[in-house]
């Protein structure tokens, strides 16, 4: 189905309350300067222009602003392939500079509020499902994509992103595995980052993708999303093919602070990562593990599935105003990953 259907259909679907995004393919086959220029014409460039600017100003220190835009050309430098000439190449087609298209990526990475599960039923499948939270709902909705990233005409691996970043906190690499991303709090997160991402670490929605396209399996993808340096602290849910294949690994810049996975023959069918260490207790105003393992429990290992789990991330506050959009997603079976839009909710 191309684009211009699925904005159609998200039309047809919003007094739903559950739309499907945009859904587009993107070739890996152009150069990295050209392969988000037909996604680009669906949208108006003076409203992405906007948006752009807004995302920005808000969330993107002064300080920070007027250390990269002088050095944006230089900055191209320390950006691995295919990411640099994605960014230049959409800055281009936009007409923006390319030190706030590096903000903009720069700007989703710090702000992610997130639930990611991963469960097994009884008979060995693993499911794996997430919220996304964000700042600036209002925009995000009109500018989330579901992206298949195609090679010699074959899904090489898909995600869900937002028009502009080249990053994916959410994505499934068919019948191998599926990774989500959830913040993890940092501290001085702007000082850190930058300091990182000159030292050639990656931004952690990055390593996302990398993964995604590098990884043949589970384990290859566990090593690679928990040993890579990264610019900034993060969770990275983790998914697989196989029975007990499923994993939440908290990660420091520099390599990972836990690995949690699955024990479904103690009992652990399934894993909930917010926002905080699984070994500490979330704050009183942010507690959506509980509500999200009450519901699971709820639920039952016999019974969890695709319709159940996103049951799961529509309980509140696991659900929330900040929720952009909820995807669920098994590697097992791809063609089955489906993305909605909540903010119509």
């Amino acid at each position: 189905m191309g684009c211009a259907s699925w904005v159609l259909l998200a039309l047809l679907c919003g007094a739903a309350g559950a739309a499907a995004p945009l859904r587009c393919n993107v070739s890996l086959d152009s150069p990295a300067e050209q392969r988000w220029l037909p996604v680009l014409r669906h949208f108006e460039p003076a409203f992405l222009r906007a948006a752009v600017q807004r995302i920005i100003d808000e969330s993107v220190p002064k300080w920070v602003h007027q250390v990269i835009q002088p050095i944006a050309a230089e900055l191209e430098v320390f950006m691995p392939q295919p990411f640099a000439g994605e960014i230049a190449g959409m800055c281009q087609a936009l007409g923006i500079s390319l030190g706030d298209g590096i903000l903009l990526n720069f700007a989703y990475e710090s702000t992610a509020f997130c639930t990611s599960i991963v469960a097994q039923d009884d008979k060995g499948n693993i499911y794996h499902g997430r919220n996304l939270d964000y700042d600036f709902v209002d925009i995000l909705s009109k500018i989330t994509l579901d992206v298949q990233f195609t090679k010699g005409g074959q899904v090489a691996y898909q995600g869900t992103t937002f028009l502009g970043y080249v990053g994916l906190w959410t994505g499934q690499s068919p019948h191998k595995f599926t990774v989500s991303g959830d913040e993890r709090d940092g501290g001085r997160w702007w000082e850190n980052a930058i300091a990182a991402f000159l030292n050639r670490n990656y931004p952690v929605s990055w390593l996302v993708r990398h993964t995604l396209s590098e990884a043949e399996d589970f384990q290859s993808a566990v090593l690679r999303l928990a040993g890579i340096p990264i610019i900034a602290e993060v969770y990275y849910i983790v998914g697989g093919v196989s029975p007990k294949e499923g994993m939440v690994i908290t990660r420091n810049r520099r390599g990972p602070a836990d690995l949690w996975p699955l024990d479904p023959l103690g009992g652990a069918w399934f894993r909930v990562e917010t926002n905080y260490d699984h070994w500490t207790t979330p704050p009183p105003f942010d507690d959506r593990r509980t509500a999200a393992i009450k519901a699971l429990n709820a639920t039952g290992q016999h019974n969890i599935n695709f319709d159940t789990l996103f049951k799961v991330l529509s309980v509140k506050p696991v659900l929330n105003n900040n929720t952009v959009y909820t995807t669920v997603m098994s590697a097992a079976l791809p063609d089955r990953y489906q993305t909605w839009m909540r903010t119509a909710e």
